[in-house]
């Protein structure tokens, strides 16, 4: 079991708000799992190491300047879209996901938090015609089809300090998956971030758009 402190310790800098709205994130999640369940029963004592702490790696690689429009696919219950939509209230996070209830939760736990930087849609990535500097995920496929699926939805102009791409949340030996990629991929390893025992295999896999047109 742990707390939100987990989150202030390796992200000092929060203001009050934003301590808020990680605070609140687990009565939220307890509520709305009891009636529809997106995580389970044995990982909802663990949502702060787990969930939170696992999306906002992505933080750790990247800071998203203000006005920086990002797209989570196969978000479930929100990850890694709420963590991060969090902590960088000035991005825009649009939460997708193919199961209409997963997206129900997403809308009822960003509504509680008053997070006005979110929206969620019940739809395919591939049916989605918008346009985003990021595409973050949280393992819901390999990463071969998954790039098929977002390579057309990228702004042309990039203005982060990173260009504009794929931010993705894997776990395990990715010697296989990623061989497609050859040098085109950078990794990052979560051990190097986070002490935690469970982050020892999880890395955040960076995929620039311009080398997947």
């Amino acid at each position: 079991m742990q707390s939100a402190e987990l989150i202030f310790s390796y992200f000092p800098d929060l203001t009050d708000e934003q301590k808020r709205q990680f605070i609140q994130l687990e009565p939220l999640y307890k509520e709305w799992n009891e009636k529809i369940n997106v995580i389970s029963r044995k990982d909802i004592d663990q949502l702060y190491l787990h969930h939170v702490l696992h999306s906002l790696g992505i933080a750790k690689i990247i800071s998203f300047a203000d006005g920086t429009q990002v797209l989570d696919v196969g978000t479930g219950g929100g990850f890694p879209g709420i963590p991060l939509a969090i902590l960088f209230p000035k991005a825009h996070f649009h939460l997708v996901d193919s199961i209409g209830k997963k997206i129900t939760v997403v809308k009822e736990v960003a509504a509680g938090l008053g997070l006005k930087n979110v929206t969620a849609q019940q739809i395919r990535a591939e049916e989605i015609t918008n346009m985003f500097d990021f595409v973050v995920s949280r393992a819901v496929t390999e990463l071969t089809p998954f790039v098929g699926w977002v390579r057309k939805l990228f702004a042309p102009k990039s203005f982060n300090t990173i260009q504009n791409g794929i931010f993705y949340l894997k776990g395990g030996d990715l010697t296989q998956e990623l061989k497609p990629f050859g040098n085109k991929v950078r990794i990052n390893d979560l051990k190097n971030y986070f002490k935690e025992d469970f982050f020892e295999t999880k890395k955040v896999v960076y995929l620039s758009a311009k080398k997947i047109r």
